[in-house]
């Protein structure tokens, strides 16, 4: 299966390699047109700071609260973001490629064109957050959290989504066929319109105590 066509990151063809200062960043602070590679970035709170056509490749994150960050043109590649609380933050062409985002905090973020993919997600939080063209391809998203999320061109492909909890969000137009799963928090107008296989059925039948007769 093809996934739907998003706007992906637009970069230069050349970037240099920068780094970023040791001490705390200051609010509403800038950072544009390179590559952060190799390091641990440790103990930030910045508030509402920018990373624009930004690589980061290789990084840990530790101990991050930067609330209201602002992603946009920014590539994440085998980055560990586990923890991290982005809440409320904006972030437009972007993708996560091969990254453990276990336990991120986006919650009430404006998300955009973005990708996952091969990412380790489980025990993410999305609450209240508002996707428009997403692709979450391959990623691992047990105990996840979508509640009261808006799902507008979201696309599940091959992920485990055991235990994930969509209740709350409107599922219709959400093809969900490809991934695994035993059980869902999802209610049944949430999943009016779901997209589902056949062998997906017999689970959200016993979701809601129907018996299924052979």
């Amino acid at each position: 299966m093809s996934l739907p066509k998003i706007d992906a990151p637009k970069m230069p063809k050349e970037l240099s390699e920068i780094t970023l200062p040791s001490e705390e960043m200051e609010s509403e602070e800038n950072y544009h047109t390179g590559i952060i590679s190799d390091c641990t970035i440790d103990n930030q709170s910045g508030y509402k700071v920018t990373f624009d056509k930004i690589i980061f490749r290789n990084v840990i994150f530790t101990r991050i609260s930067m609330k209201e960050i602002e992603l946009t043109d920014v590539i994440f590649d085998r980055c560990d973001l586990s923890n991290v609380d982005f809440g409320e933050a904006t972030i437009h062409r972007t993708e996560f490629r091969n990254c453990k985002i276990i336990g991120m905090d986006l919650t009430g973020a404006t998300i955009r064109n973005v990708l996952f993919q091969s990412c380790l997600g489980d025990y993410v939080t999305f609450r209240m957050a508002n996707f428009k063209q997403i692709n979450f391809q391959d990623c691992s998203l047990l105990s996840s959290d979508f509640y009261e999320s808006t799902l507008l061109k979201v696309h599940f492909e091959a992920c485990q989504l055991d235990r994930a909890q969509f209740t709350g969000s409107k599922l219709s137009g959400i093809d969900i066929s490809s991934c695994e799963f035993t059980s869902l928090g999802v209610s049944i107008d949430d999943l009016r319109g779901c997209i589902i296989s056949r062998g997906q059925a017999s689970v959200f039948a016993s979701l809601f105590g129907l018996v299924l007769k052979e």
